[in-house]
């Protein structure tokens, strides 16, 4: 039976060992994917682990519950990545950052699929959610064949080379936009001087569509340059507001302002500019 114990003894690699404090286990068995360094009694290993480094999160008898990424300035002491309990279903991840990254990464994709992501109507959308597809602090948005990932973790930009190529190597995407969220990374304890963007391809604004509207994307917008994460909330939206009066106070790109409007909103009121130039540019 695959443990990360075994992994360890056969691995030449030393990996530090992160105690938890009493009561604190269950949490992370639970599924909570940060190990604040609150919840840390005491780090086994020499040399100490640096940041980046996958270290052994591990009850007060020293017995592994999992695996991480170990950041020495950050409050989020451990990324957990991987449970004990995982390796009985798939062991070939344990303590391998590039597997790990490499199978989360096929499981996104073939959970949107799933989904019907992409599609004709939609071809913006989230495909690696941070936790919520468990790589914490990483983000990849896909806008037609453009993949912009936005990096707010030290380990996400450890592995940066690894993870475009695994990005690269998906049918729909032809350029990457890497986007570090440089004052996060900051507090994770990287030099600033050490973060660039870095493109892959053209850098142009770029059309996409989302539930049949269709937008210009500014690469040099905020986050990613669209919020697609608010892609259900936009179409929902747009079934409440049938002979509405509808105030986007937010507007940016026109997201729930447009929505509103092809959901038969008496009047809609947002950001005039956003709103003039979607006109202009489609018309």
């Amino acid at each position: 039976m695959h443990t990360i114990h075994t992994t360890h003894s056969h691995n030449s690699i030393s990996v530090a060992k992160v105690i938890l404090k009493k009561g604190k286990t269950q949490l992370f068995r639970d599924g909570s994917p940060m190990v604040y360094s609150g919840a840390v009694d005491s780090i086994i290993g020499r040399p100490p682990p640096k940041t980046g480094d996958v270290v052994l999160v591990a009850d007060g008898t020293q017995k592994p519950i999992g695996w991480g990424l170990y950041n020495s300035c950050s409050m989020f002491c451990v990324r957990l990545m991987q449970l004990e309990e995982e390796l009985s279903i798939d062991a070939s991840c344990a303590l391998n950052v590039e597997k790990l990254l490499e199978t989360r990464i096929e499981s996104a994709v073939s959970l949107r699929k799933n989904l019907g992501i992409p599609s004709a109507n939609t071809n913006a959308y989230r495909l690696v959610n941070s936790e919520g597809d468990r790589l914490s602090g990483l983000i990849i948005d896909v806008f037609g064949d453009l993949a912009v990932v936005a990096s707010s973790a030290a380990w996400v930009e450890k592995y940066k080379e690894h993870i475009m190529k695994c990005i690269s190597g998906l049918d729909v995407i032809n350029s990457i936009v890497w986007r570090p969220s440089t004052d996060i990374l900051k507090e994770e304890g990287l030099d600033l001087a050490d973060l660039a963007e870095q493109v892959s391809g053209s850098t142009e604004r770029v059309k996409v569509v989302e539930n049949g509207i269709s937008y210009m994307i500014s690469l040099d917008g905020q986050k990613t340059g669209f919020y697609a994460d608010q892609r259900e909330n936009r179409q929902f939206l747009s079934t409440i507001c049938d002979g509405q009066k509808v105030l986007d106070m937010c507007c940016y790109t026109g997201g729930f302002a447009l929505n509103a409007a092809c959901g038969h909103a008496l009047d809609v009121t947002g950001n005039i500019e956003v709103l003039i130039r979607h006109l202009l540019h489609w018309n």
